[in-house]
């Protein structure tokens, strides 16, 4: 099922010469990881400790998108520039996952929005990446099925916050967009759990 995530070679194909910068600067595919996930993490904080100012939401898409950059970043310094290890591996889906919980969970600070409703996408959010990462014991590799997969959460958790930094109201349906969003993210989890149990052609 197409998902934002299909474009990933040619933005990495973007990033390829400052992911080469970096490499001979001594940078490490472990740093950008780490450091992608502190930045997700203030930024959440920043945005729920502020709910009521808009001008803050605005750094959350930023934010967003950086962190795909830096995750394109830290792969392409361990496939392509021999940084590839085991502790790099643990890095990478522990740091996206508290980089989601921490971006997802910071929406449960605006009234708009029912708090189970959040912390229900939160939840399905999550077990969408455990399921992509159950692919590689399963015998087919990480597993990145959409239809919302990493890329699409963020494009949406992005477009979201820029609506309440404008000032759109959007009260009539706010009690709807999470709970949608964690029925899409359950979609995905079917989607990639029946990847893995197909058999090999």
């Amino acid at each position: 099922m197409p998902t934002l995530y299909d474009l990933k070679p040619a933005f990495q194909g973007l990033l390829r010469p400052l992911t080469s910068s970096l490499a001979n600067a001594g940078f490490t595919a472990n740093q950008v990881t780490v450091a992608a996930a502190i930045m997700s993490v203030a930024a959440a904080s920043l945005a729920a400790a502020f709910p009521t100012n808009r001008a803050i939401w605005l750094v959350i898409p930023v934010v967003l998108f950086l962190r795909m950059a830096l995750n394109a970043i830290d792969g392409m310094l361990a496939r392509e520039h021999g940084q590839a290890s085991t502790l790099g591996m643990y890095l990478n889906e522990l740091c996206d996952v508290a980089s989601d919980l921490a971006l997802i969970l910071a929406f449960v600070a605006v009234p708009v929005f029912p708090a189970w409703g959040v912390v229900a996408f939160a939840i399905t959010a999550i077990t969408t990446e455990f399921a992509g990462a159950l692919g590689i014991p399963a015998g087919i590799g990480r597993n990145y099925a959409g239809p919302f997969g990493k890329s699409d959460r963020a494009f949406a958790l992005g477009l979201i916050a820029v609506l309440l930094a404008i000032g759109l109201p959007i009260g009539a349906i706010a009690p709807y967009i999470f709970p949608l969003l964690a029925v899409l993210s359950l979609l995905t989890i079917v989607n990639r759990v029946r990847a893995g149990l197909r058999p090999a052609p």
